[in-house]
């Protein structure tokens, strides 16, 4: 049972990850507090889906939340960073230029290098909260989170011309 809801769960997350980035396309003609709506509404979303596939107990979940949400907070900076270069890319795909080519994809390495650092960064963070198999668990949802984003946005991002 709790296999079928974990689907679900994640069905939804993964909903929300790509309403979000559809509406990155639309952010400019959209209220800034739409898109903060919309941006609540899937973290709200990966946070139940955290929380139903941890099975944390009360003394790990007190340990772990606080560390989470640092987390999280960091990865928006970074994730807003990956948005603004994704409204870059749309703005220039179809008159790329090297220079804007090279900008952009230094860009995206050293974003790239970012997320990693971070992960690294917060190891020993996580390690404090939790034992190791829970830790390597919260680690692989995150990956599964951030690979059908990425396969979704590869989906439909155009190839420079």
């Amino acid at each position: 049972m709790r296999r079928t809801s974990s689907k679900s769960m994640l069905t939804v997350v993964f909903a929300g990850f790509l309403v979000l980035g559809s509406f990155l396309a639309l952010a400019q003609d959209k209220p800034a507090d739409n898109m903060q709506i919309v941006r609540d509404k899937v973290a709200a979303d990966k946070k139940l889906f955290i929380a139903a596939n941890m099975g944390l107990t009360e003394s790990e979940a007190k340990a772990f939340w606080p560390v989470y949400e640092s987390y999280q907070g960091e990865l928006a900076q970074i994730e807003a960073r990956a948005g603004r270069l994704l409204e870059e890319y749309a703005r220039t795909y179809q008159a790329m230029s090297d220079q804007v080519a090279r900008k952009l994809l230094d860009e995206f390495l050293v974003i790239e290098a970012d997320r990693l650092k971070l992960r690294q960064a917060y190891v020993p963070r996580f390690r404090k909260a939790l034992p190791d198999t829970k830790v390597v668990r919260y680690y692989q949802l995150e990956n599964k989170i951030h690979a059908v984003v990425s396969y979704d946005l590869a989906r439909v991002i155009p190839l420079v011309k």
